[in-house]
């Protein structure tokens, strides 16, 4: 169902972002070309390697000018490319800095550039005091707002060690609510 569909997928820097990996390996199965972008905290956790051999694409950092011939990517990526886009998972860092309106990198410049033209996912994944927050509740409540889709977190044992909400959802239930929203087109 998704052949030929482009699919922006941007991994954050949490400890979860190793199920992006399986994530890309669905969507590609499913015949989607895929284009990753990569925040710094996810860097520290995977390299762009990962993604480029799951892709056969190069995984795009942070810094929004680097990449050549396109000089603006974040206008091509958002405006001409992209038909979904996907933050999985969204830290409470990437909530925060995309409910500021914060572009100074490329996934923040591609977000404000999109302006909810083309469908946003975006499913959090935090410890669960984080993700009750007010500050992260008023985040997500802005984002949802504007456009964005919020995704469930799933309840479980955390990263942390503690029991509860914030658990990023699986790889299959991301796939899910992805083909969802190509119905609905």
């Amino acid at each position: 169902m998704l052949k030929g569909k482009h699919i922006l997928l941007h991994v954050t820097g949490s400890i979860s972002c190793y199920k992006a990996c399986e994530l890309t390996s669905l969507l590609v199965k499913e015949g989607s070309e895929v284009q990753v972008t990569m925040s710094e905290g996810a860097l520290k956790f995977l390299q762009p390697a990962v993604f480029e051999g799951l892709t056969h694409r190069e995984s795009l950092t942070p810094g929004m000018f680097e990449r050549k011939p396109d000089c603006i990517p974040h206008i091509t990526l958002s405006q001409k490319w992209a038909d979904l886009i996907v933050i999985y998972p969204a830290s409470a860092n990437c909530i925060s800095r995309l409910a500021s309106g914060l572009c100074d990198d490329l996934f923040g410049a591609v977000f404000l550039a999109n302006n909810f033209e083309k469908p946003v996912l975006l499913a959090p994944a935090m410890n669960s005091a984080m993700f009750a927050h007010p500050a992260t509740v008023e985040n997500l409540k802005k984002l949802e707002a504007w456009g964005t889709k919020i995704l469930p977190t799933d309840e479980g044992r955390l990263a942390c060690g503690s029991v509860g909400y914030g658990k990023l959802i699986s790889p299959e239930k991301m796939l899910e609510f992805i083909l969802d929203v190509d119905k609905r087109k």
